[in-house]
């Protein structure tokens, strides 16, 4: 008995059983493997080849192996790319697997060599005779049956006249499945071997047959030269054979989808023409799948459904008010559209946009009114985009082509009627693939929007009910026929009462939530809010302000919880514990009224400034400098002033020779900041006026405008955020613009509480007000 055990090193097979006689290639990769073969290789080139049940396992261990395997002696090694090993091996006889020695660095074991089967001469020489005769017949119907068998192949097999080697030359070239493989190596008798080897070729007989049946049923059908379409029908036919002709096609599946869908007669006939393109082209077309794409694509548009909208008025404007504090105008709008919706029952959607400072809620508020109208929203980004291509769609006959932003918002909202948010319409860009804003002159014209041509759908798209709003923030960058398509909207810098009621209402539950603080463990006092806004943020929004209110939150909880406090106070005595010294102060107004030095008023991104103004007369040759990085506009209106002031200079009792002699110096402080915009042009001939005359300025007055050659002053924008600033500074007057009263008027109340605001037609009436004497 111990001369049928040995010990070998074991190479676990995936997916392939190695048979006795069978001469056959595989590829080695795992490392264990790799160094079985290196071993057997040292030794007598002997190996144990054994089948993983499961294909999948990584490194199998004696419960993942079949008992039973082949010894195989290795024929010759080759080293191939990337670490793998292409062995020849030589299967040689059964055996099984008795015990593992070991599993590291690579597997070796135990195993139990069969006996010579003794049963093959206790059989009768007739007996033997009928079983191989009934193999060899057997082994030529399957070779007659399956024409890549070969007949050379079937008289070579047939004349064999060993009944085991016959046995053995068959199994090797039939092929079998590994676990049918391995159920014949398993056989225990050689009679076993036999009946199931004869029921092996004959089930494949009868599937070949079957097989050929099914083909010849096809060829009926269809042209020989039609390949792909052959196996289509050859897979109907096997349908129909299984009772599995309910399951469709995808074109049959698309036509039922094309049946179902909401369109027009022109959207059906073109996706019915499409889907029969793509029922006759093959399978593995590239163009295959470029249609299926965009069949499934046009399935999924909203041709003609629609989204039923609110028509509570009362809950609509709930819904704003609890989502945004102010904003009037912007819910006034929306509430009138709403109206005409309801009485008309359709009406046109208007295309809104909102233009303010960044922080303002200008995104927001379109999530609040798409919830208050009861529409789907669609939020599409637009900053940055230069291709004409990402509105137009692109054209299909380009790789990788697929639909432009709006067909695809479209699609993500499902319906017809959505609103949809063109966020930073001021930052569109062109280059030389196409001008992007002109693309958007078509989706935002309400004249042409219900004949949208996408490039990529090539149907028009009815956009009339979509509720288009843009969001920017600065008007001056969008083109003028983009912004003559829009009503605008002015979202306006916030005033610090504005964004105390904004913190109180929305910010700090907002936040104390998301930072994990319950209701009653924060409190902050009204004082303390108020000087939070006023010295810790400078902004027209309230961003920055929130990211203030995470920081207490977070402080907060962090002290909570190492110190075991209930609730933490903010109050202004601790305020800079949490935040640190503040990080703004106002420019304040002047305590004393000094000759040369003016205060104007500026807009900025984030809101409004002021800013101080200064001019030194000293003897020269009638040069002007101009300091404190000031752009071309200021500039120009500096020179305008100045030619004002020659005009008028025998008013002020100024010698025609002064300009020659002296020179003029205006600065602006802070210079390392650009300043640009037509507002500082009487705040700069005033200040030149003054310097000229020795003429004290009133340090409570500040102002702004424009100013002609003839001394006329001309109106401005801005002026919420200007009148804001010099609230803010201190300041008790404020000169602007006749022309800019009916802008005065909408300012609210608030905001103009505390404020003397004197309106300027002529640059003496500017005079009049600032200088201490009567010009």
């Amino acid at each position: 008995m111990t001369d049928l055990i040995e010990t070998l090193p074991v190479i676990a097979l995936r997916g392939m059983t190695i048979l006795p006689d069978m001469v056959i290639h595989f590829d080695v990769s795992r490392e264990r493997s790799i160094k079985a073969i290196e071993e057997a290789m040292l030794k007598d080139q002997r190996t144990f080849l054994v089948t993983q049940r499961d294909p999948q396992v990584e490194n199998p261990g004696s419960e993942d192996l079949y008992r039973i395997g082949t010894i195989a002696c290795v024929k010759q090694v080759i080293k191939m790319p990337h670490s793998v090993i292409r062995v020849l091996a030589e299967g040689l006889e059964r055996a099984e697997l008795s015990q593992f020695h070991q599993e590291d660095p690579y597997l070796e074991a135990e195993v139990l060599r069969f006996e010579k089967d003794t049963e093959l001469q206790n059989l009768p020489e007739s007996c033997r005779e009928a079983m191989a005769r009934n193999l060899g017949e057997t082994f030529q119907m399957y070779c007659a049956e399956n024409p890549k068998g070969g007949k050379e192949l079937a008289r070579q097999v047939s004349q064999e006249p060993n009944l085991e080697k016959l046995m053995s030359q068959i199994m090797i070239n039939l092929p079998l499945f590994y676990e049918d493989k391995q159920k014949l190596l398993e056989a225990d008798s050689l009679s076993d071997r036999y009946e199931l080897l004869c029921l092996l070729m004959n089930k494949e007989i009868e599937v070949m047959r079957f097989k050929r049946e099914l083909q010849e049923k096809v060829k009926n059908r269809v042209d020989k030269n039609q390949r792909e379409y052959l196996l289509r029908e050859e897979l109907k036919v096997i349908r129909e054979e299984l009772g599995e002709d309910n399951l469709l096609s995808d074109a049959d599946h698309f036509r039922e989808e094309v049946a179902k869908l909401k369109a027009s007669k022109e959207v059906r006939e073109k996706l019915n023409k499409e889907i029969s393109r793509f029922q006759n082209m093959g399978m593995n077309s590239s163009e295959s799948a470029v249609l299926r794409g965009y069949i499934e694509t046009m399935l999924e548009l909203p041709w003609d459904k629609a989204s039923r909208d609110s028509s509570d008025l009362k809950r609509a404007e709930e819904i704003l008010n609890e989502d945004h504090y102010g904003m009037e105008k912007v819910k006034e709008r929306v509430l009138e559209y709403l109206a005409v919706r309801i009485l008309t029952k359709k009406g046109s959607s208007p295309i809104l946009c909102l233009v303010g400072p960044p922080g303002t809620g200008k995104t927001s508020i379109a999530r609040s009114i798409a919830r208050a109208l009861n529409k789907k929203y669609v939020r599409i980004s637009l900053g940055g985009v230069r291709d004409e291509a990402e509105i137009r769609g692109h054209r299909r006959t380009y790789v990788g082509a697929m639909p432009g932003r709006i067909a695809a918002g479209m699609k993500q909202a499902g319906v017809k009627n959505p609103l949809m948010l063109l966020d930073e319409i001021d930052k569109v860009s062109s280059d030389y693939k196409g001008d992007t804003s002109s693309a958007l002159l078509e989706v935002l014209d309400s004249e042409q929007n219900s004949r949208f041509q996408d490039h990529y759908v090539e149907l028009p798209m009815d956009l009339s009910e979509v509720l288009f709003i843009a969001t920017a923030n600065d008007v001056q960058t969008i083109p003028r026929p983009l912004l003559d398509r829009m009503e605008l909207i002015e979202v306006s810098s916030y005033t610090e009462n504005e964004k105390v009621h904004i913190a109180r209402e929305h910010l700090i539950g907002k936040q104390m939530e998301k930072n994990g603080l319950k209701e009653g463990q924060l409190t902050i006092s009204p004082k303390a809010l108020e000087h939070l806004i006023h010295s810790y943020t400078r902004e027209a929004g309230v961003r920055q302000l929130e990211r203030k209110l995470g920081e207490v939150c977070r402080k907060a909880a962090r002290e909570i919880l190492e110190q075991s406090r209930e609730s933490v106070r903010l109050t202004e005595n601790n305020l800079e514990k949490y935040l640190g010294k503040p990080r703004y102060s106002y420019d304040m107004a002047n305590e004393t009224d000094e000759v040369g030095i003016v205060r104007g008023l500026a807009w900025t991104s984030v809101g409004g400034d002021t800013l101080q103004i200064e001019v030194n007369i000293m003897p020269g040759k009638g040069e002007i400098s101009l300091t404190g990085q000031l752009g071309d506009v200021m500039k120009e209106s500096a020179r305008t002033g100045l030619s004002y002031i020659r005009s008028v200079s025998g008013s002020y009792g100024i010698d025609k020779e002064f300009f020659r002699e002296h020179d003029i110096h205006i600065h602006i402080p802070e210079g390392a900041v650009p300043k640009d915009g037509p507002s500082a042009g009487i705040t700069m001939a005033t200040a030149m006026l003054s310097a000229m005359t020795d003429i004290p300025v009133y340090a409570h007055v500040a102002m702004t405008g424009e100013i002609t050659l003839r001394g006329r002053v001309l109106p401005i924008g801005g002026l919420k955020e200007k009148l804001l600033a010099a609230k803010n500074a201190g300041i008790k007057t404020v000169i602007v613009p006749e022309k800019n009263r009916r802008d005065v008027a909408e300012i609210s109340a608030e905001i103009k509480k505390g404020l003397q605001i004197v309106y300027a037609e002529q640059m003496e009436d500017v005079l009049k007000i600032a200088f201490h004497e009567k010009a």
